[in-house]
């Protein structure tokens, strides 16, 4: 098979904090770098679910301060920020390992828009919270300007936005371009800046989009043979949390499918990651997608472990 790779890192390979991510990042590249050193030509994506929410309060807690309402500040800001924040420590670790091992390679942030379409569905239900909790009083403000909020749990009132599908990576020539170059290229962080598209004008919009369906696109987009999708769990289960729990070495896309409509994969957690592999899994002739661990998937790829989903 040929060598082409996308990686995408779930929020376990970043940690949770700014000290945390530092460490994280470390590991991470470690086990990339021994990807690359095996031969293979890596490019990267992630998550962003930590990053973006501290950002978002952050920059809520200065409009608080500054003029008495919260989240004034567009999620797509928010969303670039994290990007170059998680890019930044990811390629100077990635640098550092690589030179560590003698490999003379750059690593590259592409801060990426992915677009997506105006009359998505999901814009009609937002259900993704987001940023810090509000009073009521505050909430009401926000919805005054057209954000919808919703109540937590008893805990207070948060902004909820849609996850819309991904229809096209803005800045794919250049990441193209670079991985022609040789380069590891880190790029669709967070799945990606969210614009639509008026005219030539290019406008953030206050999604959310999921950074499995983003890679799986990203993966199409460059013609890559795996799209490796790291989680937390080494295999993909079936009665998952069960005394009947079955872990699953391979699967066809069909197989897959008829799982999903059994119910076998929680929203929000393992069913986005078997749906983007089985889109990249059916979209070509050869193409593959991997479901395990960080640190497994040099063994992964091998196919020691994990669970392969193949048309």
């Amino acid at each position: 098979m040929s060598k082409r790779v996308v990686i995408a890192l779930g929020g376990n390979a970043l940690g949770n904090t700014p000290q945390e991510q530092v460490a994280a990042v470390k590991e991470t590249s470690k086990a990339i770098v021994d990807l690359i050193e095996e031969g293979y030509e890596v490019v990267i994506s992630h998550g962003n679910g930590p990053q973006v929410g501290m950002i978002n309060q952050a920059m809520a807690e200065y409009d608080r301060a500054l003029h008495g309402d919260p989240n004034l500040t567009p999620l797509s800001v928010c969303v670039a920020m994290s990007q170059a924040y998680i890019g930044n420590d990811l390629q100077n670790a990635m640098r550092e390992e690589l030179l560590n091992r003698g490999i003379k390679k750059s690593v590259s942030t592409i801060i990426t828009q992915v677009r997506v379409d105006k009359d998505d569905p999901a814009f009609l239900n937002p259900s993704k919270p987001i940023g810090s909790f509000m009073t009521k009083e505050e909430a009401a403000r926000l919805e005054e300007k057209g954000f919808k909020v919703v109540e937590d749990s008893g805990r207070g009132y948060r902004r909820v936005v849609a996850s819309p599908m991904p229809k096209e990576i803005i800045e794919i020539d250049t990441v193209k371009t670079l991985l022609e170059a040789g380069e590891v290229v880190i790029t669709c962080g967070g799945g990606g800046i969210p614009v639509v598209k008026e005219g030539n004008s290019l406008n953030g919009v206050g999604a959310v989009i999921d950074k499995d369906f983003a890679s799986s696109l990203l993966a199409k987009e460059i013609d890559a043979d795996l799209l490796i999708i790291l989680t937390a769990v080494e295999k993909v289960a079936i009665n998952f949390n069960t005394p009947n729990v079955k872990w699953l070495d391979k699967l066809t896309t069909s197989e897959a499918i008829e799982y999903i409509e059994q119910g076998h994969f929680a929203k929000g957690s393992m069913l986005p990651k078997v749906q983007a592999a089985i889109n990249f899994a059916s979209s070509g002739e050869g193409r593959g997608a991997l479901i395990t661990l960080l640190e497994k998937a040099k063994d992964g790829i091998k196919g020691k472990t994990g669970t392969i989903i193949r048309d």
